[in-house]
C-alpha cells in the first residue's frame, strides 16, 4: 500500500519569502527521496488582476480564487494518495485573510472553501510589516499597501489552529530554509493516514 504524500501549505504576507522557500523545500524533499511537486495558485486570470492589469468586484475575485482551488482538488488529490507530497504555495487561508482584509464579512469568505482538502500542515513566513517594506519589489502588486498588509497579518492570526507553524521569516533565507526543514522533519513524525476535509469551525 502506497503512503498518502503530505499536503503541505506554506502562507505568509506578501515579500515574506514564500515562493523562495517552497521552491527550496520542493529540492530538499526530492533530495531527500519524497516524490514532491510544487501547486501554485491563481491562474492566470487572477494573475493578470493581481499585477493590476484588469478590475474585478472585491466578491467576485474571492469566489473566483476559490472555484480556481476547487478545480484543482480532484487532482491534487489523486496525487496525494499516490504518494506525492505537495508544497502549496498560498492556500484557502490567503483568500480569506486578504478578502476580509479588503473589508468583506469574515464568515462569508470562509464558507466557498469548506470541503477543500485540509493541509497537514501550514507553515505560516511570519513577518512585520516593517520587515516587508524593506525588502525589493515592495508595493508592485495590487495588494502591497501598508495599511491592507497590516489588516491582512490580522485576519491570518483569526484563521489558525493547531496545524499552523509559525516560522521567523525576518532571518536569512538559509535559516528560514533550515527552520521549515527541522519543523517538516519533525511533523512527519506524526502525519495521519486519511486526508480530512477542510472544516472553517476548526479555526479559531
Amino acid at each position: 500500500m502506497v503512503q498518502r504524500g503530505l499536503l503541505i501549505v506554506v502562507e505568509g504576507c506578501d515579500r515574506s519569502g514564500k515562493s523562495t522557500q517552497c521552491e527550496n523545500l520542493v529540492g530538499r524533499l526530492q533530495q531527500a527521496g519524497n516524490a514532491t511537486e510544487l501547486v501554485k495558485f491563481p491562474g492566470k486570470m487572477i494573475d493578470n488582476y493581481l499585477q493590476q492589469k484588469s478590475d474585478l468586484d472585491d466578491h467576485a475575485i474571492h469566489l473566483l480564487f476559490s472555484a480556481n482551488r476547487w478545480e484543482a482538488m480532484k487532482a491534487l488529490s489523486e496525487k496525494l494518495n499516490n504518494g506525492i507530497t505537495l508544497v502549496v504555495d498560498r492556500y484557502a487561508f490567503s483568500g480569506v485573510a486578504f478578502s476580509s482584509a479588503k473589508g468583506l464579512d469574515l464568515e462569508w469568505c470562509r464558507n466557498p472553501d469548506i470541503g477543500l482538502l485540509r493541509p497537514d500542515i501550514v507553515l505560516f513566513l511570519d513577518l512585520t510589516i516593517d520587515e516587508a517594506e524593506k525588502r525589493g519589489g515592495f508595493g508592485q502588486e495590487r495588494y502591497e499597501k501598508r495599511e491592507l498588509q497590516i489588516k491582512v497579518r490580522d485576519e491570518f492570526a483569526k484563521l489558525q489552529d493547531d496545524s499552523w507553524k509559525f516560522i521567523d521569516a525576518s532571518q536569512s533565507k538559509d535559516k528560514v530554509q533550515q527552520a521549515i526543514w527541522d519543523t517538516i522533519e519533525q511533523f512527519k513524525q506524526t502525519s495521519k493516514d486519511t486526508i480530512q476535509p477542510l472544516q472553517f469551525n476548526l479555526w479559531k
